[in-house]
């Protein structure tokens, strides 16, 4: 018999849409619309848009884009961290999640490493449910939640890491039942309670907000596990109400 080799402490790999590539030591590992992993012919993404690289034993994944930003994540969505132009993050966990966009397109994409530096620990469950979803101190009402939901829906529905294409707002209306007036007021209010939090990136020029906006609410709605599939049905419902009656809004 052959003696089994444990696998290397300094093994790390990346998953993308159902394919995985293992990242040497010794390497610069490049993500954008070209590099070790091409992701997609989109001219909205960088040639080169992250790098990943071992640096005297630690893992590092670098944004070396000069426009894009992406969202790192833990894969329980309890640690968050938006990595702009020019920075750098140590990868410290089992599998860390990073999510970004480029045009209306959102991609998804995870990191495992064999022998991670942290460990994680299960934090105590909290029975105290009021009815409101919440991200940090900021409460979510129904409407609001469904609305994140109708923006998230082509990523939920999605099997694993990939790409999504997200709805216009437009889209995203007709999906519930709204008026598009009644669903931007909406995102207005969502956009605004976050950037009060301290969410990065719902805020700027005129050009192009409402597309930037939109994609990077669903990449900290994704990343901090704000929807899920299992909250999918609540679109069907939420269309429904709307066609049976004109209820008062909660916003």
């Amino acid at each position: 018999m052959h003696p089994v080799t444990p696998p290397a402490t300094d093994q790390l790999s990346v998953e993308f849409a159902g394919e995985e590539f293992e990242v040497a030591p010794d390497q610069v590992f490049t993500v954008g619309r070209e590099g070790d992993l091409a992701i997609d012919d989109n001219l909205f993404l960088h040639r080169n848009f992250l790098t990943i690289q071992n640096v005297e034993g630690l893992w590092l994944l670098s944004n070396v884009g000069t426009r894009l930003s992406a969202t790192v994540t833990d894969t329980g969505g309890r640690v968050q961290a938006w990595l702009a132009p020019g920075a750098r993050l140590p990868l410290v966990f089992a599998a860390t999640t990073v999510v970004f966009s480029a045009g209306p397109t959102t991609y998804e994409l995870t990191i495992h490493a064999a022998e991670p530096t942290f460990r994680e620990t299960q934090p105590p469950l909290d029975d105290d449910d009021d009815g409101l979803s919440t991200i940090g101190e900021v409460p979510l009402t129904h409407s609001q939640k469904v609305m994140i939901l109708a923006l998230a829906e082509p990523v939920l529905r999605r099997e694993g890491t990939g790409m999504s294409e997200l709805p216009t707002s437009a889209q995203a209306a007709e999906r519930l039942g709204w008026t598009l007036t009644r669903f931007n007021r909406k995102l207005d209010n969502v956009c605004d309670k976050l950037d009060r939090s301290g969410v990065p990136g719902l805020r700027g020029g005129v050009r192009s907000y409402a597309t930037n906006r939109r994609v990077r609410l669903v990449e900290h709605a994704m990343s901090a596990r704000l929807v899920t599939r299992d909250d999918l049905p609540l679109l069907d419902l939420e269309k429904e109400n709307s066609h049976a009656m004109n209820g008062e809004d909660d916003a």
